[in-house]
């Protein structure tokens, strides 16, 4: 693995078993977002939220979460600043993965989750759900849209397919 302990997106599902899931996490402050892909790695659906607490605890839940549904690899949001430098957050999660490497051999890939959240509330909002069911709901929701980001660029054609803006 590279020195921050993550391989690069297109590296994670090089060595998975057929029919691994991957998850998707949304790492806040407070709590811990997760997204479940299928089987097939096309679709994400968003799982439960972790309520944060110390770090070995927040490990150990997560882990657990992923034997009970049979994962094979983690993709987990990196927040970036708009302008694409790194911040404190994204120093926070590099230093939650170099610390959860050790604990697990599933391999883990960052994706650029700029945005995900403020997108996810934008939609909650306009389907008219309360500040309480948003709050409930938000981080396992974007921890899908981080998912399935990193899914749709798994699964993208070759190169040579040709699209309307070609």
């Amino acid at each position: 693995m590279a020195q921050d302990h993550a391989v690069a997106l297109e590296d994670l599902t090089a060595g998975l078993k057929p029919g691994a899931r991957l998850i998707g996490i949304d790492l806040g402050t407070k709590t811990v977002g997760l997204a479940l892909s299928d089987p097939g790695r096309r679709i994400a659906t968003p799982l439960e939220t972790i309520r944060r607490t110390k770090f070995t605890a927040d490990a150990q839940a997560l882990i657990a979460i992923c034997a009970k549904h049979a994962v094979g690899g983690l993709v987990i949001g990196l927040p970036l600043n708009m302008d694409g430098s790194e911040g404190p957050r994204v120093q926070s999660t590099r230093a939650f993965v170099r610390n959860l490497a050790p604990l697990t051999a599933l391999p883990i890939a960052f994706w650029d989750e700029r945005l995900s959240t403020a997108a996810v509330t934008r939609t909650l909002i306009e389907a008219d759900a309360s500040r309480a069911r948003r709050a409930d709901v938000v981080d396992k929701l974007a921890a899908a849209f981080i998912l399935q980001g990193a899914l749709d660029r798994l699964n993208r054609p070759a190169r040579g397919w040709a699209t309307e803006e070609d």
